[in-house]
């Protein structure tokens, strides 16, 4: 019997929200986790997200769906736009759990993340690069995973969208 991978996710998640939204559809996170580990072996899904005090019970739900949450502080302009950067964090924490995982799944589109792939990519740690709008990513991010390690949440609606339940 083949050993489970162990890999882990360092998940953009403002990226992964907004690429999904601009396609039409919301994600269903507890269906992504699921898919995470059965499509790459994910273990470990870490989720770099921004924190607002109004967001507790969204935080609490996605902990019970197994994500682990690295908040960053964020910033509202004047005109109340809300701005959370969470790449260094990423970036800093794939470095950390360096020793941890066979192979590092980076899911967003955003380029800030071209040279954590190009370093994954050399040293044989990286397993995908996961784009949530292919019509929309960086050509850095592009041209540092190559297409062997692109892969695409554009066709995965049907599997991984948020479908109310009723009463």
């Amino acid at each position: 019997m083949q050993k489970p991978l162990k890999n882990y996710a360092f998940i953009d998640s403002q990226n992964v929200n907004l690429g999904i939204c601009e396609l039409g559809w919301k994600l269903d996170w507890r269906k992504f986790r699921v898919y995470l580990k059965e499509k790459y072996g994910v273990e470990t899904a870490y989720m770099f997200i921004g924190y607002i005090e109004e967001n507790q019970d969204l935080y609490l739900s996605l902990q019970k769906n197994g994500y682990i949450l690295v908040f960053k502080e964020i910033l509202k302009n004047k005109d109340g736009f809300v701005k959370g950067n969470c790449d260094a964090e990423l970036v800093l924490q794939a470095m950390i759990d360096y020793d941890n995982y066979e192979k590092a799944v980076i899911v967003s589109g955003d380029g800030d993340f071209a040279c954590i792939v190009r370093h994954l990519k050399k040293k044989e740690k990286l397993e995908k690069v996961l784009v949530p709008n292919m019509a929309k990513y960086s050509a850095l991010l592009k041209k540092a995973a190559a297409n062997e390690y692109l892969d695409y949440m554009n066709n995965l609606q049907k599997k991984l969208s948020y479908m109310k339940s009723t009463p």
